[in-house]
């Protein structure tokens, strides 16, 4: 469907224009291994779980959660799921990550949400971190409808779409 249609890689400008994170604080979460994107020469190329990725990231650092905790979580998720972030936001994902605005949770099951910064036992409301990945996504398809020939019909239905 549409997202078959959208890029699969996206330069340095193009992940602070869809996501607002700022050039230096991308190149120091490569330099720290947070996002490690692929390199063709000086050039840094994102993928689109690169893009999620740096989404999702920057949804948390806007709720307060410091760089140091969201990749405690990342490395959580890879060592007991081996999942990735992007992976665990994504539609088809089994899990689902929440955050009270305190605390990271991943609900695993109907029955079980794991606290993952630490096991507690208190009661969470959810904040949705997927609006983040599905406005890039948006952003990703207007770009592109927006620099491709297409009608004006095929912009609307591709909004719609996300």
């Amino acid at each position: 469907m549409i997202e078959k249609s959208m890029p699969d890689r996206f330069t340095s400008r193009e992940v602070i224009a869809l996501t607002g994170i700022t050039a230096r604080q991308l190149q120091w979460w490569d330099e720290c291994g947070v996002v490690r994107p692929a390199r063709e020469g000086h050039r840094r190329l994102y993928s689109m779980n690169h893009l999620t990725e740096v989404a999702v990231i920057c949804e948390l650092r806007r709720k307060g959660f410091s760089l140091q905790r969201v990749r405690k979580v990342m490395r959580f998720l890879d060592r007991e799921f081996g999942k990735g972030l992007a992976e665990i936001v994504s539609r088809n994902s089994e899990y689902h990550l929440l955050t009270d605005g305190t605390h990271l949770y991943l609900e695993t099951s109907a029955r079980q949400i794991v606290d993952i910064l630490k096991n507690s036992s208190q009661p969470i409301l959810g904040i949705c971190l997927s609006d983040a990945v599905r406005q890039v996504r948006a952003g990703v398809i207007s770009r592109k409808s927006n620099t491709s020939v297409t009608s004006p019909d095929q912009r609307r239905r591709a909004k719609k779409a996300s």
